[in-house]
């Protein structure tokens, strides 16, 4: 058996039992894609998932590519080649996809439920396929020439990069020096380095790649809002016909050597600085960099979440599998008893809490990411009952920092769980999970570190917001605890975390009204974001996890034992749970946040 097991039952349940999708889908708004029609595209995702695209993990992080220098070119291996060649030529990536472009329409919780097994089956290898969602946004940003382009690179297989991040501005996207100078063909010169590509080079896979790139172009204003978006090609192709032509001066120079995704070479790009000029095209208008930037950064950071979660719900699976097939002590009650047999480690109470607790986060991640999808698509008016079009966007954009930030955190925290069940077997290469630990680090570097989200959470997401989206939910949250009859103790943990999250934000608003005075009072904002960031996280979790357990109770309710019970059972079990271990933690935190002081940023840096 193969390392990835994926949770298409755990998905079906979100996607028709919660969110109701099988009422918008069997209505025909969807065309001949009904609920019968995806619960198939999951059977059939699952099964590609765990063979196919499973199969090069482990290969393409022994033994990766390689970077050619005199070529400025990555070799890559021929087990990856033959993941990549499967999951183009299943072709799931048209499924949410622009119709126009060749692609299928549906509602974006499907479209991330199906992403969630393939990515996490093998992540160095999908991201080699980003061609289409980038092509994607190409079409809806560009001029009509530009659509051409985006059709003609997904007819034949280029694939695309985002080129955001340099070595001298990271997370200060408002530091970029890559410059843009304007010619007289209307091209531009694109001058500057870039870091951190994920597949900036893709060997002999396709015949060209089209480099999304952040540039400032030259007289602009500094800051964030002197940038723009510009399209430069590897290869140069007639913007008419996109036959390709010459080379274009970008190369890449680098290949960094990575703690994990070791088979995705993450390259560093050069534009300009030789004999030939890095040609780009602007996308879409000039000083829209930003605004097209997060909306790359939208797609990215959902797919770091299902990455993160699909790559936990299977550390937990196969971290289960183990302890029920694993034998070793006595029963604990049986301590006492010398003669006493051996039993399953499930057994063991703390190998119990542990994978109830991984449980819990899989699942919970995963209902999270799947609400927050729901919020994203278009007229989810009838996925979000009662809540107009422009708040279930702000929701949306609520969410994002805290679906990628949370998920890529709680899910590197889980697998060291996953791990640990195993105990020394974990820390072996027989088993996957030490590589899911290596590859799910990540998550919470790029794409916007946690201590950058958290920030973002804050300042843009809640206090530019005048708070309109987090009030929302947590009146959603509050309103659930008060109509529901079946979980009163684990309702008083949720009233209680919902009660700390807004007197935790009403202290960082504090902090935030004196620092108009005191500008250094700031700081305690700076070192409690990460701890509210995750508080909030951990009360969402919780709120959906408990909505999952009311469906599944009141599944059970309805008729005999039957093959679902246990599945209804589990969801009933680890809401439980989860509220009352994890919401208690949400009281320490909140007493934390109102006595933080600024001690920290007083000590001399020669004292750390």
């Amino acid at each position: 058996m193969g390392h990835y097991i994926p949770n298409p039952r755990d998905l079906a349940f979100n996607l028709f039992d919660v969110l109701r999708l099988d009422h918008v889908l069997d209505g025909g708004a969807y065309g001949d894609l009904d609920s019968a029609a995806v619960r198939r595209m999951l059977d059939e995702v699952a099964r590609l998932a765990k063979g196919p695209i499973a199969d090069s993990f482990t290969a393409s992080d022994r033994a990766p590519g390689e970077f050619l220098p005199t070529e400025h070119a990555v070799s890559v291996p021929e087990a990856l080649k033959a993941t990549i060649k499967a999951v183009r030529e299943a072709q799931w990536w048209r499924v949410g996809v622009d119709p126009e472009l060749g692609g299928i329409p549906a509602p974006t919780a499907v479209t991330w439920a199906l992403q969630e097994m393939i990515t996490a089956a093998n992540p160095s290898a999908v991201l080699f396929t980003f061609g289409p969602p980038i092509f994607n946004l190409l079409y809806k940003i560009g001029d009509e020439r530009q659509k051409r382009w985006a059709k003609a690179g997904l007819e034949r297989g280029w694939t695309a990069t985002m080129a955001m991040t340099e070595p001298d501005a990271g997370s200060d996207v408002g530091a970029v020096r890559t410059r843009a100078v304007a010619q007289p063909d209307g091209t531009w010169h694109i001058e500057g380095v870039k870091r951190f590509i994920s597949v900036g080079d893709v060997g002999d896979l396709a015949e060209n790649i089209l480099h999304m790139v952040i540039a400032r172009r030259v007289g602009a204003a500094a800051g964030t809002k002197g940038l723009s978006l510009f399209v430069v090609p590897k290869y140069l192709f007639d913007p008419d016909t996109a036959e390709l032509g010459p080379r274009n001066g970008a190369f890449v120079t680098r290949v960094d050597q990575t703690m994990g995704l070791r088979g995705s070479p993450t390259c560093e790009v050069a534009f300009g600085g030789t004999p030939l000029p890095a040609v780009g095209y602007l996308a879409g208008e000039l000083r829209d960099g930003i605004a097209q930037m997060f909306s790359m950064l939208e797609f990215s950071r959902m797919n770091v979440a299902v990455k993160a979660t699909g790559t936990l719900s299977s550390g937990y699976l196969n971290a289960l599998t183990y302890a029920r097939s694993r034998v070793q002590g006595s029963d604990l009650a049986s301590m006492a008893d010398s003669a006493a047999s051996a039993v399953a480690i499930v057994r063991h109470p703390d190998v119990r809490r542990s994978l109830l607790l991984q449980k819990a986060y899989a699942e919970g991640l995963r209902a999270l990411y799947l609400y927050a999808a729901a919020h994203r698509y278009d007229g989810s008016a009838e996925l979000v009952r009662g809540v107009p079009a422009e708040l279930a966007r702000r929701v949306n954009d609520l969410l994002l920092p805290v679906v990628k930030a949370v998920s890529g955190d709680r899910a590197y925290e889980m697998l060291t769980e996953s791990l640990q069940t195993l105990g020394g077997s974990g820390y072996l290469q027989d088993h996957p999970i030490e590589q899911y630990i290596r590859d799910t680090k990540a998550d919470s570097v790029y794409e916007g570190t946690t201590a950058i989200l958290a920030l973002e959470f804050f300042f843009r997401k809640i206090v530019r917001d005048g708070a309109v989206a987090f009030d929302h939910l947590l009146s959603r949250i509050e309103e659930f605890t008060q109509l529901n009859d079946g979980f009163e103790v684990e309702c008083r943990w949720l009233r209680v975390g919902a009660a700390d999250l807004r007197s935790m934000l009403n202290t960082l608003l504090e902090y935030l009204t004196a620092a108009a005075d005191n500008p250094t009072a700031v700081y305690k904002i700076g070192l409690v974001s990460v701890r509210f960031l995750h508080a909030f996280g951990d009360l969402v979790i919780a709120w959906r996890l408990l909505v999952n357990a009311e469906i599944a109770r009141s599944a059970m309710a309805l008729g005999p034992p039957s093959a679902d019970t246990a599945f209804h059972r589990g969801k009933v079990s680890s809401a439980s749970f989860f509220a009352s271990t994890v919401l208690p933690r949400l009281g320490a935190d909140r007493l934390v946040i109102e006595n933080i002081d600024t001690t920290v940023m007083e000590l001399d840096d020669d004292a750390l």
